[in-house]
């Protein structure tokens, strides 16, 4: 049940988006449990977590697809639950899949939408052109969706959400399953859109994604914000220094585990890319011998740096777990 609305805290007017103890139960599972959020006004805001931690579902109420169980949220001011309409008239929502009719060319599919806007006829045909120009999609404009790569979908379901600017835009998961080309380009579209002006709140599992959009992070897992901060803060947070190895050969990452856990006698971590190693470590002395000890191994580095720990620690010792593990229960249309 929702709280009361004299108990509901003052719209902050810097503020875009504001939760309070924000709930939401699916059945049994509470897929958010009392999560509290504070997103300024013309910046890139990460919500990272694994699948199932409730990102989806935060942004489905905040966008007024879903009705909170309790708690609050405002957006741009305004309550998502008493002014609903006033909130979908300054947002914009693209979802983890694509929205847009496959059967249809890009440029038709951005006229008609533009059209179910209120957008007249000639300004709807102009403004898709722009957009198909801008997002490097003019030479598919007459090709049907169904034939687009899958950055190519994702460029234009991203283009579909801004055809009129929003004030706020959710990007639920926006680069999941692209490559990596196809996702610089969907970056380089985000900071695009936040230098126009737009809020930007993006979830994601993707801890260099966070790293190189978000001007802040919180840290999603089981429903709850585990931490909240800057990237440079979150890492920080850690306590201590990190050495990054890079091998030559993928093969020989189980030996340079081993003796890297032996030299500086803690833990390492296996990156996702399959020649990388992370382990934590402040001291540049036990550093250089253990690098020095896998050259003696005969295991090949091609490159080594001792620094900030990654985000993907962050991940690892805030939740005990990797960000991109899947979690059994999952929240609903997660």
């Amino acid at each position: 049940m929702l709280i009361e609305e004299d108990t509901v805290p003052e719209p902050n007017s810097d503020l875009a988006v504001e939760t309070s103890d924000l709930v939401k139960h699916f059945g049994d599972t509470r897929a958010v449990d009392g999560v509290d959020l504070k997103v300024p006004s013309g910046t890139v805001f990460g919500i990272l977590g694994p699948n199932g931690a409730g990102k989806t579902t935060v942004v489905r109420m905040l966008a007024t697809l879903l009705i909170p169980d309790a708690g609050h949220a405002r957006v741009l001011g305004h309550d998502v639950v008493r002014e609903a309409d006033a909130v979908r008239s300054r947002v914009s929502l693209t979802g983890q899949f694509a929205s847009v009719d496959e059967d249809l060319t890009g440029l038709e599919n951005l006229i008609l939408l533009a059209r179910l806007l209120g957008i007249s006829k000639t300004r709807s045909r102009e403004r898709a052109a722009e957009l198909l120009d801008a997002f490097g999609l003019e030479d598919a404009a007459d090709r049907q969706v169904k034939k687009y790569s899958g950055g190519m979908r994702r460029r234009i379901d991203i283009a579909a959400s801004i055809l009129a600017t929003p004030d706020v835009l959710f990007l639920d998961e926006p680069t999941t399953g692209l490559d990596p080309r196809s996702r610089n380009q969907v970056w380089d579209i985000v900071r695009v859109l936040v230098a126009g002006g737009t809020t930007v709140l993006l979830t994601t599992q993707y801890l260099d994604e966070a790293d190189q959009l978000a001007n802040r992070i919180a840290v999603v897992d089981h429903g709850k914000v585990i931490a909240e901060g800057t990237s440079g803060e979150l890492k920080a947070s850690v306590g201590s220094g990190a050495v990054h190895v890079r091998l030559r050969d993928a093969g020989q990452r189980p030996e340079a585990e081993r003796v890297l856990t032996e030299r500086l006698g803690t833990e390492v971590y296996l990156e996702h890319d399959p020649v990388a190693l992370t382990a934590r470590s402040a001291d540049a002395g036990r550093v250089s011998g253990a690098i020095s000890e896998l050259t003696a191994s005969g295991i090949a580095v091609a490159e080594f740096s001792l620094g900030q720990p990654s985000l993907d620690e962050v991940f690892l010792a805030l939740t005990g777990h990797p960000a991109e593990e899947n979690d059994e229960e999952t929240e609903e249309a997660a």
